[in-house]
């Protein structure tokens, strides 16, 4: 079965206290996503990383503070987690309104995508459900995920599973 990773918004902005729109404790999971993208490029796993790329007066800014606009120190990812992905930008919440991923997603034809980064219950939720949409089998990295809310948190990974979807943990993965 051919797998595919999904690294979700792994971006300055919201790995390190410094960041516009900091996850708390997302810098602790730097090393899992890192150690995620490396085991993918050494094994031959395509690797797909969402980016937000927001303008300087884009509407999400009016629920959220100014992060990751494009160009931007806090639009980048940690270099340590930069391997060869392909990068998918997007200027929403759910990384399935850029038109590309559809198209991208077909042409590697994965039976398996594992998927892990921030925010666990909006973006990794949103792409996870996305993904279970394809037919495939979707596991959510457990360890290798963080959140503003743990109770939000633990709803949108009970939702996702009630969906079939499977909770996973980076040893299982890379084991």
């Amino acid at each position: 079965m051919k797998t595919v990773f999904f690294d979700v918004d792994t971006q300055m902005d919201f790995m390190f206290p410094s960041g516009a729109l900091y996850v708390p404790g997302a810098e602790r999971i730097v090393d899992r996503v890192a150690a995620l993208n490396q085991f993918a490029a050494s094994h031959g796993i395509p690797l797909i990383s969402t980016m937000d790329a927001h303008t300087e007066e884009d509407p999400e800014f009016k629920e959220y503070p100014h992060h990751c606009v494009a160009g931007t120190l806090g639009q980048r990812k940690p270099s340590v987690t930069l391997v060869g992905q392909t990068i998918v930008e997007k200027q929403k919440l759910d990384c399935f309104t850029n038109p590309e991923l559809p198209g991208l997603l077909e042409r590697l034809g994965a039976g398996r995508y594992v998927v892990y980064g921030v925010v666990t219950e909006i973006c990794v939720k949103l792409a996870a459900m996305g993904l279970l949409k394809t037919g495939a089998r979707v596991e959510i990295v457990s360890d290798a995920v963080r959140s503003l809310s743990e109770e939000a948190a633990e709803k949108a990974l009970a939702e996702f599973r009630a969906v079939g979807g499977v909770v996973t943990t980076v040893g299982v993965v890379t084991g």
